[in-house]
């Protein structure tokens, strides 16, 4: 009985977080600014979410850590209204055979270290626009809106 037990135990080490062992914690995102004219090369974009804010210039690919929170998206150019965004993310389908297989303790795993989720693979945000907050995202936007009281540039259509 203790060797079946050591056995199973031994099992399920090997198993524990599939999804942190198979796809990691980081996901790498292409990030595309467009405006009514194209593409819009050269702006500056910060992505947020809880588990930390990464930058990238247009156009560009960054590695974010995986989350299960929106991922919050500004882009700012000289020039240009800024576009505003935000992207949900989604649970991996590996996750459910990682409960099959790995139990309970797999599935907390990755879902504690994010490696359970996913956020689109491009992520395309419109100069000039600012989409509809939801989450994390909202948090993010009321920093933007508070930064264009700063700016004194509370008119435009951004902002």
């Amino acid at each position: 009985m203790k060797i079946r037990l050591l056995v199973v135990g031994a099992v399920l080490t090997q198993v524990v977080g599939c999804a942190s062992i198979v796809t990691g914690h980081n996901q790498s995102l292409s990030v595309e600014t467009r405006d009514a004219a194209g593409a819009v090369v050269g702006a500056s974009c910060k992505l947020e979410n809880d588990k930390g804010t990464w930058f990238v210039t247009m156009p560009g690919s960054t590695t974010v850590r995986r989350s299960l929170a929106d991922m919050a998206i500004r882009c700012d150019k000289d020039g240009s209204v800024p576009g505003i965004t935000s992207t949900k993310s989604s649970t991996k389908g590996m996750v459910a055979g990682n409960i099959l297989f790995g139990g309970l303790i797999g599935a907390g795993v990755d879902v504690a270290t994010g490696a359970a989720f996913d956020y689109p693979s491009l992520i395309t945000v419109e100069m000039g626009k600012t989409a509809a907050p939801s989450g994390d995202a909202e948090v993010a936007l009321k920093n933007a809106a508070a930064a264009c009281r700063r700016a004194g540039t509370v008119g435009a259509p951004a902002c």
